[in-house]
């Protein structure tokens, strides 16, 4: 595929060119060229010969990369590091190297400096420069970790010394591409009826998340019970990222997987649990958010609906582009992709847009509209040049929700690079729902700040990816610190009207990636009154019912009611949390903790939380645990997700971690072996530190508090193994009669992947 077209492209170079033929500033040659595999060691030869003007004393060139690479940082200062990088002239002109993550705009943060000092080249002169020089002993340059079809390694140059910076007309690229497969997916929607058709994906990733093309293999496919159309044999051939069955049903209510095995029989991957039933409702999942390279993201916008369709295997997705980033070709180009990959009960898309206003007039908020064609109210046109729609421009995220009043669209609030102040502005019958895990983090506290302004509104969770893997987000090796999520949509058919009556009527429910089935309702004491409109909105039909369903609003005359929920995923259920509101009213654990199974082995150690609410969420975490009075036989870390960043053992007492979260968490689980009650876990970080007995550690968490914005540590022991079952449970709570109840649930996984589901809202 080739690079974003430049005319797509949100960026700005300055009008006053020293010429018009940008071939005058000079061209740009890279060897070796070709395609090379995601974060392998690398070393190219970049050749910059210099155009009519020559490069005077004191100009420079900068070679540039987007913001989302991460690949590793250039270096000057230690020939036997990696990413080493060396300059020379032809001529011999004295350079300077300087890298600075942040040394140039947007997209292209990440620059490469190279300053003439103390002379000049002249027009056909060279510069020589060698990323990943390897002959101080250096391995090479480390690749970033996803791939890209067309890495660029954009030069602008500052020929004439004034520190405007001009791109030269061709910018050399590469193609970044998976390694070997690493581990298999096999991924089923949750929720059918009966005859209806689903389908079945399948892919190899490889130890970074990309789906290989390496794979060649016949695949053997068996369901737990009865699956039509699905075949016993399938072959993925090589250069093949992704294989995807279509036309499967169940005829028979129930629960079904389908196991993937080798030729040879041994187990490759397993689906997450389907459920097959009789009912109004169907489950569609979907990732709304995320960009691609026209902005601040990898590879084109084409291809990241194509992923979302074809190896993350969505039924619903939508483009968000940082609207100062979006000038009207790219808009019109979201568009015309929209309309091309909609088809109704197969792939839904939606055009739509993030409006990127700053905190202070309301922070980021997600636009979608039911149809194609709809004006584009931006925050600013930072990073666009043309100023025709300037006029039309909504500078506060109260203006904006005043420009939509009459238009056919939902909006989300979210927790990015300018977090959202829904105490400033929020207007219920746009925003609809709050996206409360994203790969930025997890952000429970958006909903507490929903609850405090009594808004009543759905919960969501999508990648807001930049790495061009829309549904499959992984993290990467630098800043980001959680996969991306993923929202659940209950509803009938696949279809816009469909998604929108969902949107309205907050039938949906938020993962951090995994896809979890879950069923609410909650039975109040006496018969409520179920309200089709939020009465803060407005009025509409009022019936009389004595079950309610996840995301209904409510009347009750009574002060108890009763959540009942199910819950089932690939991996166990570890727990489930009842919450009213942000308060944790009950806890169901997994059948198995009550088993009596003797002491129990496993201890996971859990830190978590953020630093604050805004861009510096972020929480780095260095950490020891030492085990006294026993050793450890293994360990198990738990969203562990930069897999050059394991945890580490030293000796058979002590592991030592490095993480990142951003109100999510990370874990480890620890077995221990020659315990007694005396037996110790020392816990030293940069955060907090502890010493607690194994002993007075249970099922439910010991808290050590860290300070921040709910930083701490969290300890709890589990059986060696977990009940695979359904969790279910009927919990009474008390209800308040002076506020809302906002009754939600909280899902947590052996595995670390969490979901939530949209609030019943009941109130007196």
């Amino acid at each position: 595929m080739p690079a974003p077209r430049p005319e797509l492209i949100g960026e700005i170079f300055t009008d006053a060119l020293p010429a018009e033929d940008p071939v005058l500033y000079g061209h740009a040659d890279l060897e070796p060229k070709g395609a090379f595999q995601a974060r392998s060691y690398q070393t190219f030869r970049l050749t910059y010969t210099c155009g009519r003007y020559g490069l005077d004393d004191t100009g420079s060139i900068k070679v540039v990369f987007r913001f989302t690479a991460d690949g590793g940082d250039l270096q000057t200062h230690d020939p036997t590091a990696p990413n080493f990088v060396t300059a020379t002239a032809s001529n011999g002109t004295p350079l300077k190297l300087s890298f600075d993550s942040s040394g140039h705009m947007r997209p292209w943060y990440r620059a490469l400096t190279i300053f003439v000092h103390k002379g000049f080249l002249r027009e056909g002169d060279t510069i020589v420069i060698v990323v990943g020089d390897t002959s101080g002993g250096s391995p090479g340059h480390i690749l970033q970790s996803m791939c890209e079809s067309a890495f660029t390694w954009r030069v602008i140059a500052d020929v004439c010394a004034t520190g405007h910076y001009i791109p030269i007309a061709e910018s050399p690229t590469i193609d970044i591409v998976p390694g070997p497969p690493a581990v298999w997916k096999a991924i089923l929607p949750t929720l059918r009826r009966p005859g209806e058709t689903f389908r079945l994906g399948i892919k190899a990733e490889d130890r970074y998340g990309n789906p290989s093309n390496q794979v060649d293999r016949t695949l053997r496919l068996t369901a737990s019970s009865p699956v039509g159309g699905l075949p016993e044999t399938v072959a993925f051939p090589p250069g093949q990222r992704s294989l995807v069955i279509d036309g499967l049903s169940a005829a028979t209510a129930g629960t079904l997987d389908i196991a993937v095995h080798d030729a040879d029989g041994s187990l490759l991957a397993r689906t997450n649990p389907l459920m097959i039933r009789a009912g109004t409702e169907a489950s569609w999942w979907a990732d709304m958010h995320g960009q691609s390279g026209e902005s601040v993201g990898l590879n084109t916008a084409r291809e990241y609906f194509d992923f979302a369709r074809n190896m993350a295997f969505l039924d619903a997705t939508s483009h968000q582009a940082n609207d100062f980033q979006v000038n009207g070709a790219f808009w019109a180009h979201i568009n015309e992709l929209t309309a091309e990959y909609h088809e109704d009960d197969r792939f839904l898309t939606l055009p739509g847009y993030e409006w990127s206003g700053n905190t202070g007039v309301g922070g980021d908020r997600n636009v979608y509209f039911r149809t194609e064609g709809r004006p584009i109210r931006r925050s600013s046109h930072a990073l666009i040049a043309d100023r025709a729609e300037i006029m039309n421009d909504a500078p506060t995220a109260r203006e904006l929700f005043a420009a939509l009043r009459n238009e056919d669209c939902v909006a989300y609030a979210h927790i990015g690079g300018r977090p959202a102040d829904v105490a400033y502005a929020h207007d219920p019958r746009i925003e609809t729902a709050m996206e409360i895990h994203s790969a930025w983090g997890t952000f429970e506290w958006l909903m507490a700040d929903c609850f405090e302004q009594g808004y009543r509104v759905g919960v969501v969770a999508n990648s807001d990816g930049h790495k061009g893997r829309p549904g499959a987000s992984y993290p990467g090796t630098s800043q980001f610190g959680a996969y991306g999520g993923l929202t659940c949509f209950l509803m009938d058919r696949l279809t816009r009207d469909d998604l929108f009556a969902c949107l309205k009527n907050r039938r949906h429910y938020a993962t951090t990636g995994e896809r979890i089935h879950i069923d609410l309702s909650v039975e109040p004491d006496t018969e409520a009154e179920r309200f089709a409109v939020d009465p803060h909105v407005g009025e509409g039909p009022v019936t009389r019912t004595d079950v309610l369903g996840m995301g209904d609003i409510a009347r009750v005359t009574g002060t108890g009611a009763r959540v009942s929920f199910t819950s089932q995923a690939r991996l166990p259920i570890l727990r489930v949390d009842v919450l009213n509101g942000m308060d944790t009213v009950a806890t169901v654990h997994n059948p198995a903790t009550q088993a009596d199974t003797g002491p129990l082995s496993r201890v996971r150690l859990l830190w978590r939380g953020a630093m604050v609410k805004g861009r510096g969420a972020r929480a780095s975490w260095e950490g020891r645990v030492t085990v006294r009075g026993a050793r450890i036989a293994r360990t198990t870390d738990i969203c562990a997700w930069n897999p050059d960043a394991p945890s580490r053992r030293v000796g058979d007492d002590t592991v030592e971690w490095e993480s990142v979260t951003a109100g999510n968490f990370g874990a480890i689980d620890l077995w221990l072996e020659d315990m007694s009650d005396e037996t110790t876990l020392d816990i030293q970080t940069n955060h907090a530190a502890a010493t607690l007995r194994v002993a007075d550690i249970g099922i439910d968490d010991c808290v050590v508090d860290a300070g921040g914005l709910d930083l701490e540590l969290r300890l709890s022991r589990l059986p060696d193994t977990l009940d695979g079952g359904p969790v279910t449970a009927h919990v009474p709570v008390q209800l308040a009669t002076d506020r809302d109840n906002p009754l939600w649930i909280r899902v947590t996984t052996e595995d670390g992947f969490q979901a939530w589901t949209s609030p019943v809202y009941l109130f007196s």
